[in-house]
């Protein structure tokens, strides 16, 4: 039905709201994030079928996404765009309004917002960590919304032989782990809980999948890695968890974009928001068909991703001053121990909605 509204209309519509609702709000932009989203749910809801599908809410010829050729950033593991390139959802609701999307695939979060540092990539998903490095690289990343993800869906797990049996026991060992991602700050949190640093390890900075043949050749003692690889190592890897980022790290995931597209195309951002919502209320409820998807995808046995589905979160929700603070605490942390060069306000990259 809001779809239907003339322009007019909805200008009118979203004054009032405005009006009626400035003096109570501490945080607008949540409001006005959260009404936008909760529109997009009670659409989704009305389907009768089994798999969402997304639509554009703009008209043909929108002079904001006609032509837009939304690039996005994604990793395999990373469910919902996954679940986004894989279902076409995307494709058909930009269509709709003229424009197209492009995939890129990429290891892990720090290259793909280095390709967004190159204007090569306009949105994107990654953990808490890469933002952090690339804001304080100069790149013009904005937060768009936040994923809650899952404390216990990331942590450090040694072989189920190994002598290590704490943080503590990590001194002098050497540890794996992709830098700049939010296992890095994991490895960090981890150490300063039991009175060591980082220099007190000997880092192995790899990307998971060379990381993995490390840690199974007995080439690093340790390792610090995220679901759905975390459940891969310790049902087919033969690791154990020593500690996972349970009051150590929040683990939240991050929707980022460019700050050149956001101007440029703001609805097709809303679109791709709209797909993103829909996905993700879709995976929640189906934690399964997710886990089977994922097995097809990453080429792994479904039963460890089903593992890793039922100890993860789902949303796409947005920035509160709390999830904001968090993040100003984990780059504060990287500036204290000289891993980004110079300190930063996490704000000043946020979306401003």
């Amino acid at each position: 039905m809001f779809k239907q509204l003339k322009k007019s209309v909805w200008e009118q519509l979203c004054q009032k709201i405005w009006h009626d609702f400035r003096p109570y709000l501490g945080n607008s932009f949540a409001f006005l994030f959260a009404t936008g989203f909760s529109i997009s749910l009670l659409v989704a809801s009305c389907s009768s079928n089994s798999t969402p599908t997304v639509t554009s809410s703009t008209s043909p010829g929108d002079s904001a996404t006609s032509s837009a050729v939304v690039r996005i950033g994604y990793q395999k593991a990373a469910t919902i765009l996954s679940l986004l390139k894989e279902q076409g959802d995307l494709e058909t609701a930009l269509a709709a309004s003229g424009g197209s999307v492009q995939w890129f695939e990429f290891p892990a979060g720090p290259p793909m917002l280095e390709a967004m540092n190159a204007g090569s990539v306009d949105f994107g998903y990654t953990g808490e960590s890469p933002p952090i490095f690339a804001q304080a690289g100069g790149t013009p990343v904005r937060y768009i919304a936040y994923d809650p993800w899952s404390p216990k869906a990331e942590a450090i797990v040694v072989p189920k032989d190994s002598a290590i049996q704490t943080a503590a026991d990590l001194k002098g060992k050497k540890v794996a782990f992709a830098k700049g991602s939010n296992t890095n700050y994991l490895v960090v949190k981890a150490l300063a809980s039991v009175g060591l640093q980082l220099s007190d390890i000997t880092p192995a900075y790899l990307p998971p999948a060379d990381a993995r043949a490390a840690f199974e050749n007995g080439k690093v003692d340790a390792w610090a890695i995220w679901d759905p690889y975390l459940a891969v190592a310790e049902t087919a890897a033969n690791a154990r968890i020593i500690v996972d980022a349970t009051g150590l790290a929040p683990n939240r995931g991050y929707y980022l974009a460019s700050q050149s597209f956001i101007d440029k195309y703001p609805n097709a951002l809303k679109i791709v928001l709209e797909g993103v919502k829909t996905r993700s209320d879709w995976a929640k409820s189906n934690p399964t068909e997710v886990a089977k998807f994922l097995a097809t995808t990453l080429g792994i046995d479904a039963a460890p991703l089903e593992k890793a589905e039922q100890r993860r979160e789902y949303g796409v929700l947005p920035l509160t001053d709390e999830v904001i603070a968090k993040q100003q605490e984990i780059a504060d942390t990287f500036t204290k121990i000289k891993l980004i060069p110079k300190s930063i306000v996490v704000q000043e990259a946020v979306w401003k909605g």
